[in-house]
């Protein structure tokens, strides 16, 4: 089994200190045992486009932070921030597992809308994350639009989407994620922020864990700061993949 707690937070804009501290102190009433803690999209700054300013580096103030929980609470923990590297920016996914080792996944869809692919470079590898028997696949806000490349074509175990979604388009993420689930036949997990952002984009949360069928997990459609705890069974969803041969029969597409 994996035990999972997501963060759903508002975030305050570009101002990392201020957000490290204030996710510390809700990881700090965590009491129940985790596996591995979620935190939104840019948690440290939301989605600003401000890179050069805000960015910071592999070997960071953030990272180190992140290490530090993972040591202490002796569990992963996974969110997005401003990155550069080698004199680009990019809006990276961290995983820091209990030791500190570090995986991380680059943003594949920017989101043409804001113009983030005018700020920040897209990722080209999708990273399967190895953790406790498990393999997890995460990926950031827009690729959700996508299914060829949510597609499960590595036999992951759990499906994990961040994001800053806004609440306008709030019925696509619902939806999109219960499709990602079924057609995946995986544990599904959406992380989204709440509160207003710089912009004026209201965001609402909506975060939630759905099982490999699409079934919720967790209560839907909760709209405040929260702190969502569920415990995901691997055997479960195995038999359940054996029985049905669902992801036999998939298609392949090559890039």
């Amino acid at each position: 089994k994996l035990n999972i707690t997501i963060l759903q937070s508002s975030i305050t804009w570009e101002d990392a200190e201020a957000n490290r501290k204030q996710f510390e102190a809700k990881i700090n009433t965590i009491k129940n045992k985790t596996d591995l803690i979620i935190l939104p999209e840019m948690f440290t700054t939301g989605f600003t486009m401000n890179a050069a300013k805000f960015a910071e580096t592999m070997s960071g103030e953030t990272i180190s932070w992140m290490q530090k929980i993972a040591l202490k609470k002796q569990t992963a923990i996974t969110g997005s921030l401003i990155i550069e590297d080698n004199n680009n920016f990019y809006n990276r996914l961290v995983f820091v597992n209990p030791v500190g080792k570090i995986d991380f996944y680059d943003k594949r869809h920017s989101f043409t809308l804001a113009k983030e692919d005018e700020t920040y470079v897209s990722g080209t590898k999708k990273l399967i994350i190895e953790y406790k028997g498990w393999k997890i696949c995460p990926l950031i806000c827009y690729d959700l639009r996508f299914p060829v490349w949510s597609r499960n074509t590595e036999h992951y175990d759990l499906l994990l989407y961040i994001a800053s979604w806004p609440k306008k388009r709030i019925y696509a993420w619902d939806n999109l994620l219960k499709a990602r689930a079924i057609e995946n036949i995986s544990y599904t997990i959406g992380v989204n922020r709440i509160g207003k952002d710089a912009n004026n984009f209201d965001h609402n949360g909506h975060s939630i864990a759905l099982d490999y069928l699409g079934m919720p997990l967790s209560e839907e459609n909760k709209e405040s700061e929260t702190i969502i705890q569920v415990s995901l069974d691997k055997q479960k969803q195995d038999t359940i993949r054996k029985k049905l041969g669902f992801l036999e029969d998939k298609d392949f597409f090559y890039f």
